[in-house]
């Protein structure tokens, strides 16, 4: 849960200074951002398929 509030809060942040950096950096952020949400689905995909 804490990563969660993390991602969000980073999420939050790379919104509100997306105005203000390059397109190239809000890129890489979204980029970072979608990557460990697919991680941390398919962590949770494989978790739920072990326990049943």
């Amino acid at each position: 849960m804490l990563f969660l509030v993390a991602a969000l809060l980073l999420l939050g942040t790379l919104m509100g200074t997306a105005a203000f950096v390059p397109p190239s950096v809000t890129a890489a952020g979204t980029a970072a951002i979608a990557v460990w949400l697919l991680a941390f689905a398919a962590r949770e995909r494989s978790a739920r398929r072990r326990r049943q």
